[in-house]
């Protein structure tokens, strides 16, 4: 399985490096076998090494693939010199001379058959001692770091939502356009289920073609932050157009105030959609994303029936919204969708 395996890490933008006692023309053969080695990169002995200063070694672990007649020592160095260059470093291993570069790496990945020191150096132990369970661990990881920012991304961008839609409406010195249980409902029941549903997620197929994420980088780089402010202030909008819908055309605040509720709260299960993938939906559709719609089905069942049916409204002291309401409701709720379609689609153009 390691020539396949190493061909996914080359592909995910993860280097992988030979580390080995043997001779340097028996691992040389043996890593242009597994793939780690082509022409474009060289071999490196332990007696080169020992010439070279930290510095010198720094670079040519750039270019290096395979480190042939190593020391315990030769291992560190190696380890923290990829780390000097800013790089995350994993460092597989079963014998007690590993336990040193397995503790010094960022990652270290002891053979469950290894010896106890080399096992209690490091952080992860590969049960079958197979190299593409780590490429596997590498895959996992970044589906749950996805799934963390898609989270995060939604609640945030949904919250921000109501912010600004209570702030606009205080600044303009108008009505409150929601009422305290109406908010409590929004953020226990359409926010916390399609976030639990984004968390469970099984990531895309080309989550491993996507090149790993620089150390340090924070959450909110690569314009997400931006992203949810203006989102935030999409589903504001669409929400106040609600209520001013609801006031002007209807002349009724408890209607209003309804309708902004249920464009709240519907645009906001329509925009969990948006997070599913980068990719516009006409491309990368909507399979693998059954909790998503389970979640959705769920809230906007809740969500209809607690503003359609008269006892239910009433508990809410709420207008029941009819076939008028939903008129203005329904094109607002899933205008999110196709506004980030269009931005998504103008986004890959651009790309292109």
């Amino acid at each position: 399985e390691v020539a396949a395996a190493v061909k996914q890490c080359k592909k995910a933008g993860i280097k992988p490096v030979m580390i080995t006692g043997d001779y340097k023309l028996t691992a040389c053969a043996i890593a242009r076998e597994a793939g780690i080695m082509d022409n474009s990169s060289e071999a490196v002995t332990g007696k080169e090494i020992d010439a070279m200063t930290d510095e010198r070694l720094a670079e040519r672990v750039k270019t290096a693939s395979v480190f042939a007649r190593v020391t315990p020592e030769h291992k560190v160095r190696i380890v923290k010199a990829f780390q000097k260059n800013g790089m995350v470093t994993a460092m597989t291993g079963d014998g007690v001379n590993d336990a040193p570069a397995l503790k010094a790496a960022d990652i270290g990945c002891a053979m469950g058959s290894g010896t106890d020191v080399a096992k209690g150096a490091a952080d992860i132990i590969l049960a079958d001692d197979n190299f593409a369970t780590i490429v596997e661990a590498v895959k996992q990881g970044k589906i749950i770091f996805e799934n963390i920012k898609k989270t995060v991304h939604f609640l945030l961008s949904s919250n921000i939502g109501e912010i600004l839609t209570i702030f606009t409406a205080i600044i303009m010195r108008m009505p409150p356009p929601l009422t305290a249980i109406q908010l409590l409902w929004v953020n226990l029941i359409t926010d916390s289920l399609p976030a639990i549903a984004l968390g469970m997620e099984k990531g895309s197929g080309d989550i491993m073609d996507e090149k790993p994420e620089l150390k340090g980088k924070s959450i909110f780089s690569g314009g997400m932050a931006v992203n949810l402010i203006l989102e935030g202030i999409m589903i504001a909008a669409l929400s106040l157009t609600a209520y001013f819908a609801g006031q002007i055309v209807f002349r009724d605040l408890s209607a209003a105030r309804t309708m902004t509720f249920s464009v709240l709260a519907l645009s906001q299960l329509v925009h969990s959609f948006n997070m599913h993938s980068k990719k516009p939906i006409c491309v990368s559709g909507l399979s693998g994303c059954k909790m998503l719609w389970i979640s959705f089905i769920v809230c906007a069942g809740l969500q209809v029936a607690l503003v359609s049916f008269e006892p239910a409204a009433k508990l809410f002291s709420m207008s029941v919204m009819t076939a008028a309401h939903w008129r203005y409701i329904w094109p607002l709720s899933f205008a999110p969708i196709i506004v980030m379609e269009i931005t998504k689609l103008f986004d890959m153009t651009a790309k292109k």
